[in-house]
């Protein structure tokens, strides 16, 4: 298998410090020795690579940037990189680990009380537990203060009842971060593998994210302990400022899958002749690549640039809405062109360009899609919201 090349026409690797250099080589090689071997056969059969998980416990890329329970507390260019590396694997990878750190060991770390913490932290970071976040409903994705699903409060503990859907890890998830309508507001639940009338199914025919789980959830009477809930989030300000963290995890993830198309469409050009030449000597196939290096420079330049922002404390979540708009934007175009500079063979799972075009089909839509995103930084520049 050929090794990859990372593009970095404008040094910006030369922004990070010594150790998210490292942090970068660790996973790019496990990347390359450990996932690039095994994905396509995953995405073909539709199956998570469950065997990297414990993998991916061991050199610590679950939960990374959590420092509860004397977690590693990574800052948040070195968790990025994390994400880029493993989104040039596979973007149902990064779907996995983004869920587990982002969306189930953030709102736990944040919101959670100091059992739950003692209990899931460092399971979760281990490996030895998975996590899923279920916000997501059938009938409503874009609008989560539409959300059904609600929790009564009973004399003693609650009980839950509704439906969450497109949710990542759902069947193999140990724990659940459930969202739910209560009397007094939106407020979070753990919700536990094998609780009475809890059910978790797969989402099958997917032609994106192959390689990841995706189910449906649903909760028919489940009786939770007061114990279940996170006692400090209320409202949809808990919810939505997990999907921050997650939407960040995202923008540096695009990038990666960006990355290896280039590599791909680079190398196949140079190797393939047609009327006496190399594809990559005619002036339209070079046009496509100058695009490519141009946005995917601009791209990481953003991220390193929010990253620094969100270690000072000043990555808004409007501001994070740019780059994940952006950078699943241009990513998704370049797969594209990708896969029509690979003509007929870019449809085949030989190559990767297909499979991260399809991926990205999804990442554009999930996490926020790419109008609600546009209709945030618009109400952020201008102070009028679009939508209610």
């Amino acid at each position: 298998m050929r090794s990859f090349s990372a593009l970095d026409y404008y040094d910006a690797d030369a922004l990070l410090t010594e150790e998210e250099r490292m942090v970068r080589d660790t996973v790019r090689a496990f990347v390359g020795e450990e996932v690039m071997p095994v994905i396509e056969k995953h995405n073909r059969e539709a199956t998570f690579p469950a065997h990297l998980v414990p993998r991916m416990a061991s050199i610590g890329i679950l939960g990374p940037n959590i420092s509860e329970m004397g977690l590693p507390g990574l800052g948040a260019v070195a968790y990025g990189v994390i994400m880029r590396e493993l989104e040039r694997g596979d973007s149902g990878l990064r779907s996995f680990a983004s869920v587990q750190g982002s969306l189930v060991m953030y709102p736990i770390a944040t919101y959670g009380s100091d059992d739950q913490k003692r209990r899931w932290l460092p399971a979760l970071h281990q490996g030895k537990a998975i996590g899923c976040f279920g916000l997501t409903e059938p009938d409503h994705g874009s609008d989560p203060g539409g959300m059904t699903t609600r929790a009564v409060k009973m004399k003693e503990g609650w009980v839950l009842n509704g439906a969450k859907s497109w949710i990542t890890n759902g069947t193999i998830a140990d724990v659940a971060v459930v969202w739910a309508r209560t009397e007094d507001g939106v407020r979070g639940f753990l919700v536990e593998r094998g609780a009475a009338g809890y059910g978790a199914t797969d989402i099958k025919g997917k032609f994106a994210l192959r390689a990841s789980v995706t189910s449906d959830l649903s909760f028919q009477d489940v009786h939770l302990p007061d114990a279940a809930m996170l006692p400090g989030a209320r409202g949809l300000k808990g919810p939505l400022s997990c999907l921050t963290q997650a939407r960040y995890g995202i923008a540096w993830g695009a990038v990666g899958a960006a990355m290896a198309v280039y590599d791909e469409a680079l190398t196949y050009t140079k190797n393939r002749s047609q009327f006496g030449k190399p594809l990559a000597g005619f002036q339209l196939v070079q046009r496509k690549l100058a695009y490519m290096v141009n946005e995917i420079t601009k791209a990481q330049l953003l991220c390193v640039r929010l990253g620094r922002l969100k270690e000072e404390g000043r990555a808004t979540a409007a501001r994070v809405s740019l780059a994940k708009m952006n950078n699943v934007d241009i990513a998704l175009d370049i797969a594209r062109l990708g896969r029509d500079m690979l003509g007929a063979n870019g449809t085949h799972d030989e190559y990767q360009v297909g499979r991260h075009m399809c991926n990205l089909e999804a990442v554009k839509t999930y996490e926020g899609t790419h109008d609600i995103h546009t209709l945030i930084i618009g109400e952020d520049v201008t102070g009028l919201a679009a939508f209610s």
